[in-house]
């Protein structure tokens, strides 16, 4: 389930990837690896924190 607008979704509310990953509770390192392709599949769990933390719903997030 690769997360192809978490990028777009991120910087559309202006937030860094720290930022994000306090707001989620998804660590710094999982973020930039899910980003940059590092984690193709991540974690149902990981997916929702993400998508709850930007105000989306997964089918946002996912594209």
């Amino acid at each position: 389930m690769p997360l192809k607008n978490l990028i777009k979704l991120r910087e559309e509310k202006g937030w860094s990837r720290e930022k994000l990953a306090v707001e989620s509770n998804v660590s710094y390192n999982t973020i930039v690896k899910i980003e940059y392709g590092g984690i193709k599949n991540p974690k149902i769990e990981t997916v929702i924190k993400l998508a709850k933390a930007l105000g989306v719903s997964l089918d946002k997030l996912v594209g």
